[in-house]
C-alpha cells in the first residue's frame, strides 16, 4: 500500500518472486498473489491535467505499478512510460495516462480501466485504486492555514499537522478491503508520509481492516525526510503520525535502513532540507513495532530503496513468523 516511487520500488522486488503466468516450476517461496492497493490524490503533471479535464481519477502513481510489475520488459513499458516532449496539447503527458484515460471513457469505469491496461501488460499482480472517489486532500498546517489539493501541499513550507480528505471517509473498493483480508504479509510504504501514505488510510474503512488483519503488518521508513511532510522526524515519530491519523495501532514490523550514505548524496540532500532518517530503534519498539534494521538503500543519482533487498527482508520476516 502506497504511492509514488516508493510503492514501485517495492513491487519491482516483489515481482520477481510471482511466477510468470503459466509457470509450473515456481519455488517454494514464491509469491502466489500480490496487490498494490495504490493512492489516487495526485493532482499535477500529467496526472492532473488529466484529472480536471475528464473529471477522472489521476492515473499515474497505478501506472508505474502497472510497470513495475509487468512482464513485457521492453516495448510496452517503454510506451507506458513515454512522456511527449511536444505538441500542443501533448507536451508533458505520459501515453500511459493517456492509455488509462480513453480506457476510462470506454468502459465508464476507471477501476476497470485499471485491470484492463494491467492485462496487457501482463503484470504479475493485481493493481487497486484505494478508492475510486474523487478526493481532493486537505492539510491542516501548523501555522493555522489550510491547504487544499495535493500539489500545494507539496509546495507549502508549513509543517503538516492533520491530513483529511474531501469528501470525508470515501468508499474503498471492496477488492482492497478483500485484499486486506486475505493477505499474509501487509507493507504500508514506502513513500512520502502524508500524501502517500497516510491518504490510503483515510479512505473508508481501510485502517480498520489493517487494525483486524491475520497477516503481517510491516511499515517500510523512508530513507530521506521531506520537505514539509517529514523534515527532522525519526523513524518512530513517523510511525506516530500514522498512529495520530488512524487512532489505533497497525503495524507488528518496521524496516528501518541504517545504512549509510556519500558526503556527496548527504550534501545534495541538505541543499533540498533533506536528511536521512534517524533510526531510532529502541523508539521504535516502544511503540509495540519490532524493527528490522539494515542496509536498504540504493544510492544513485536519487537515493532509493534496493528493491531485491527490501523483498528479501519482507519475505525473509514473513517465512519466520509462519514457521513460529
Amino acid at each position: 500500500m502506497g504511492g509514488g516511487t516508493g510503492l514501485s520500488t517495492l513491487l519491482r522486488g516483489l515481482r520477481r518472486h510471482v511466477p510468470a503466468a503459466g509457470q509450473i516450476d515456481a519455488p517454494r517461496s514464491a509469491i502466489a498473489d500480490l496487490a498494490a492497493v495504490v493512492t489516487v490524490t495526485d493532482d499535477g503533471g500529467s496526472s492532473g491535467r488529466l484529472r480536471q479535464d475528464f473529471n477522472m481519477l489521476p492515473p499515474g502513481d497505478l501506472r508505474n505499478c502497472m510497470v513495475a510489475l509487468s512482464e513485457e520488459e521492453d516495448l510496452l513499458t517503454r510506451l507506458f512510460t513515454h512522456r511527449f516532449r511536444g505538441g500542443n496539447g501533448l507536451k508533458g503527458h505520459n501515453f500511459g495516462n493517456l492509455f488509462v484515460a480513453a480506457l476510462t471513457e470506454i468502459t465508464g469505469d476507471f477501476a476497470q480501466a485499471v485491470q484492463l491496461a494491467s492485462k496487457i501488460l501482463a503484470t504479475r499482480g493485481h493493481i487497486y485504486p484505494a478508492t475510486t472517489v474523487n478526493a481532493t486532500l486537505i492539510a491542516n498546517m501548523d501555522d493555522g492555514s489550510v491547504v487544499c489539493g495535493e500539489t500545494k501541499i507539496t509546495a507549502s513550507r508549513r509543517r503538516i499537522v492533520e491530513l483529511t480528505l474531501d469528501p470525508p471517509n470515501p468508499a474503498p473498493l471492496p477488492e482492497t478491503l478483500e485484499a486486506i483480508e486475505r493477505a499474509d504479509l501487509i507493507t504500508v510504504g514506502p513513500g512520502s508520509l502524508y500524501t502517500s501514505l497516510i491518504t490510503n488510510l483515510l479512505v473508508d474503512g481501510i485502517s480498520e481492516a489493517l487494525a483486524q488483519a491475520r497477516g503481517l503488518r510491516v511499515f517500510i521508513c523512508n530513507l530521506m525526510t521531506q520537505a514539509n511532510e517529514s523534515l527532522g522526524l525519526t523513524a518512530s515519530e513517523h510511525i506516530q503520525r500514522i498512529y495520530d491519523h488512524t487512532r489505533k495501532p497497525i503495524f507488528d514490523y518496521a524496516i528501518v535502513n541504517t545504512g549509510t550514505f556519500s558526503a556527496e548524496t548527504l550534501a545534495r540532500y541538505a541543499a533540498e532540507d533533506a536528511a536521512p532518517i534517524a533510526p531510532d530503534i529502541d523508539r521504535v519498539e516502544a511503540l509495540g513495532v519490532r524493527c528490522i534494521a539494515g542496509d536498504f538503500s540504493s544510492e544513485e543519482a536519487v537515493v532509493r530503496h534496493a528493491p531485491e533487498r527490501l523483498a528479501d527482508a519482507l519475505l525473509a520476516v514473513a517465512a519466520t513468523e509462519k514457521r513460529n
